[in-house]
């Protein structure tokens, strides 16, 4: 059984799609592409498809991984450009790679996030980050199924700095962007939650919902401070076997051997 694992993205007006309304469209996707999926046994079969941390409904985002088991092996770009096709424009499949080590999910620890402000003057955006930053706890509320529940955002956050505007459309209206790398941890903390934190210590308030996307997701890098590529354990792995026959066709015989 082969197994791929893709990176997806959620652009543009496909953000508003939810991760139910996603998994219906990627399904849809698999039966027109035509791919040999593997699927579960029981009385009601689906396919093998393992989706990892996504995204809440409402965030756009660009590294996005779900994991498939196939019944017969598939080149990976050209799975890739198969599926992409038959997404609707906006669910993207970007990237993707056969599996060749365990632990997808355990790899995804921590998320690079973009807020866009709009009506928020960068100055204040910057204040507001340190005050944030500075903080020992930043206590915020979430109403959650079982009523509100309160907890410290802050040990989450390793770092909320303010960023040039990158607005996409010309406008006279200030416009901050700030720039924060979260730890996944639970209960989880969300760029929502974030914002009630820079409300809360700093009075920041966005006169308009923040545009939020998701840059990166991966393992933290302590030494470094950035979120590395979940997926080039793989493609490291691949190139290893891939340059395993080269080596052995370049040993040199030795001298007198038959």
């Amino acid at each position: 059984m082969q197994r791929i694992r893709l990176r997806y993205t959620k652009r543009g007006r496909l953000r508003f799609t939810s991760h139910r309304d996603f998994q219906r469209a990627f399904e849809r996707a698999l039966r027109r592409a035509e791919v040999p999926m593997a699927y579960s046994a029981g009385f009601t079969p689906h396919p093998k498809v393992s989706y990892a941390n996504a995204a809440p409904t409402g965030t756009g985002s660009e590294a996005e991984y779900l994991e498939i088991a196939l019944t017969a092996p598939r080149d990976p770009e050209t799975l890739r450009a198969l599926l992409d096709e038959s997404l609707p424009t906006g669910l993207d499949i970007v990237d993707a790679v056969e599996a060749r080590t365990s632990g997808l999910a355990d790899r995804l620890t921590a998320s690079v996030w973009e807020l866009r402000l709009d009506g928020v003057d960068p100055l204040d955006a910057e204040r507001a980050a340190e005050a944030f930053t500075k903080a020992d706890t930043v206590e915020v509320q979430r109403m959650t199924k079982n009523g509100v529940r309160t907890f410290d955002a802050r040990p989450a956050v390793v770092q909320l700095e303010t960023h040039s505007s990158t607005a996409d459309r010309p406008t006279d209206q200030p416009c901050a962007i700030l720039r924060l790398v979260v730890r996944h941890v639970t209960p989880a903390v969300r760029p929502d939650d974030v914002l009630s934190g820079l409300r809360a210590v700093a009075d920041l308030a966005p006169p308009v919902p923040a545009a939020v996307t998701r840059l990166a997701q991966g393992l933290f890098d302590e030494e470094t401070g950035t979120v590395t590529d979940p997926l080039a354990p793989d493609r490291e792995a691949a190139e290893a076997l891939t340059a395993q026959p080269a080596a052995a066709a370049t040993t040199p015989t030795p001298e007198g051997s038959a």
